[in-house]
């Protein structure tokens, strides 16, 4: 039986809680949030789709294998560390490079933010394979 408050309501709040995540993740390094908890936001979108849908449907909708997210977040985040070992600098020794934007100005990117990203993909991956696997055991 599906509620139709419910599935409204994940409806609506999915592309909320993703927009809230990627703000997350962006801030993080300078203030709270980051990887960890944006990746963590992200994940309750999914999961709050499976409840309101089911597992087979969040997997559908997440469009990538968490297994694939695992993979590509943990070469993300290494490959943080392994370019501040190529420019000569200890590893993870953040490095920052400047990058103009149109529309958005001047942005300073650099690793940290390379690390959080790997973060973020291992944790959506990490928690969505918990999350729909349980819900999968039913």
């Amino acid at each position: 039986m599906t509620s139709v408050i419910l599935t409204t309501t994940a409806r609506l709040l999915h592309p909320v809680l993703l927009i809230t995540s990627i703000f997350l993740l962006l801030r993080g390094h300078n203030e709270p949030g980051g990887g960890f908890s944006g990746g963590l936001v992200a994940a309750s979108a999914f999961a709050l789709h499976a409840m309101a849908h089911d597992a087979r449907q969040a997997r559908r909708a997440l469009r990538i294998d968490p297994h694939v997210l695992i993979g590509v977040g943990l070469l993300t985040a290494l490959s943080a560390g392994v370019m501040s070992l190529a420019a000569g600098a200890p590893l993870l020794t953040g490095l920052w490079t400047s990058v103009h934007m149109p529309g958005l100005g001047e942005w300073a990117i650099g690793t940290p933010l390379l690390f959080d990203v790997g973060v973020y993909l291992v944790v959506v991956g990490i928690t969505l394979l918990i999350i729909l696997c349980l819900s999968e055991a039913e």
